[in-house]
């Protein structure tokens, strides 16, 4: 067994764990990451980037279609062959590049399988047998998470796909049935109908993404209808099988669906299952509960990303990191940490999340939706707008079918939830997400003129029709 001290080591080589190793180092502290896989993790190879990479394309081709001129142009179909190619150029599942960015920022890397051995201390066993014993003082684990399979008979004997297969997918399959109508499963859906295959979604609840607004996951069921997904709604799947090649999945009520694919989506838990976390008192298998500054255990152990209880996305996990190898770094040199807002902070975990789903229409959103609000306590108004009526939605594609709506706290006078649905609203959003973390007053805010003809002067009209 070999032996290594540094100041902080990091369980889990992801986005978000490189984020942490790599604040923590650059101010001075000595870091090792630990890895059992790739180097750049579950968003690199399997999320992110290449389901982004699958969605562009269908993207930019549906877009086309919305646009007198240049809809006669674009004939055919989406090449799928031509869009994996590109998909492997962005996430292939080589992290030899990766390993050396690590090594060029100074940070050693551990290969092999991390665990807790007590307080301050972490056994790697390595891929070819031995043992590295790390001592630190300073422990932060961002192991992420892993696909979630529900109880259903036969779902265990039909080789299933995870994220994982569907997005390194090497042939488009003639069909495919997905479990899930949360983020995952609806832009699977978007990519795999627009790739050509017939796509059957089935949702257990009535709606699709429903930690959305309601109306942004209604307008999103319509899309995808439109385009030839067959949506189930309020619907389980309660056994699977295969029968000559083909997956048959049963329904609960009593129909089946034949498809030559099954992809889960039916959500994700905490990869914590086997990190020792028995050793220092902690359960396994559970999401970590770290507060606003990450620490989960004294002033040693914390906890980012999907491990952690906050928002499994993967700019919020690095946001988290970032915090952590402040705080980190902070209390090694026994500095008092900061407050709300500060740079050892979580604060926009409760305020101001965002994020984005690539589907047709996109739907991006930041803070809470209305309901999400009042169960907070808040008192609150909601207003939206048709962003087909301001002319840089006009302008964007004939028929514009697409809205925006602020959620706005009465007491205070500010916004604090936002969403967007349409074609091209992605970065809309994070001009929503600086008035909602800077809580910039209505009145202040109706001073922010936007360009015309753009689509944000939806923004006037969402304050023209709150009142100002």
């Amino acid at each position: 067994m070999s032996e290594l001290e540094v100041d902080v080591v990091v369980i889990g080589a992801g986005p978000v764990g490189e984020n942490v190793a790599d604040r923590a180092h650059q101010q001075g502290l000595s870091a090792a990451i630990v890895e059992s896989r790739l180097v750049g993790g579950e968003c690199s190879y399997y999320a992110c980037i290449p389901s982004k990479a699958l969605l562009r394309p269908v993207d930019l081709y549906a877009a086309t279609q919305r646009m007198p001129g240049v809809a006669q142009a674009v004939s055919g179909a989406v090449d799928a062959e031509k869009v994996l190619a590109r998909r492997d150029a962005f996430a292939g599942e080589d992290d030899s590049g990766q390993a050396d960015w690590l090594s060029g920022a100074g940070i050693t890397l551990l290969r092999g399988h991390g665990r807790l051995a007590g307080e301050r201390a972490v056994e790697v066993a390595h891929p070819d047998g031995s043992t590295t014993s790390v001592a630190a003082r300073s422990v932060v684990v961002a192991t992420g998470s892993v696909p979630v399979f529900p109880p259903v008979e036969g779902l265990d004997t039909v080789n299933a796909w995870t994220n994982q297969e569907a997005t390194q997918v090497k042939e488009v399959p003639a069909s495919l049935v997905i479990l899930g109508g949360g983020v995952v499963g609806v832009e699977m859906a978007t990519a795999f109908r627009g790739l050509g295959a017939r796509v059957t979604l089935v949702q257990h609840s009535d709606r699709l993404v429903p930690a959305t607004e309601p109306e942004a996951g209604r307008r999103l069921h319509a899309s995808l209808t439109a385009s030839g997904v067959d949506v189930r709604l309020s619907t389980s799947m309660t056994a699977v099988r295969r029968d000559g090649g083909d997956v048959v999945a049963t329904l609960d009520d009593g129909t089946e669906v034949r498809a030559a694919e099954l992809l889960v989506a039916a959500g994700r838990r905490p990869a914590t299952s086997d990190l020792g976390l028995e050793t220092v008192g902690l359960e396994p298998g559970t999401h970590l509960a770290a507060d606003d500054t990450t620490t989960v255990q004294g002033d040693w152990l914390y906890a980012v990303g999907d491990a952690s209880t906050g928002a499994q996305l993967t700019h919020m996990g690095k946001y988290q990191a970032r915090i952590c190898g402040d705080v980190v770094v902070a209390r090694s040199r026994g500095a008092e940490l900061g407050g709300r807002y500060s740079h050892h902070a979580t604060t926009a975990e409760h305020t101001a999340v965002p994020q984005v789903i690539f589907t047709d229409p996109q739907i991006a959103a930041v803070g809470y939706t209305e309901a999400g609000a009042r169960d907070a306590g808040l008192t609150v108004r909601a207003v939206s707008y048709e962003i087909g009526n301001v002319a840089g939605g006009s302008l964007q594609a004939d028929g514009y079918d697409g809205f925006a709506s602020i959620v706005v706290d009465t007491d205070r006078g500010v916004v604090v939830g936002a969403t967007f649905v349409g074609q091209d609203v992605a970065d809309m959003v994070h001009a929503a997400t600086i008035a909602v973390v800077g809580e910039v007053p209505l009145e202040r805010l109706w001073h922010a003129v936007p360009s015309f003809p753009t689509m944000s002067e939806v923004w006037l009209r969402l304050l023209e029709a709150y009142g100002l």
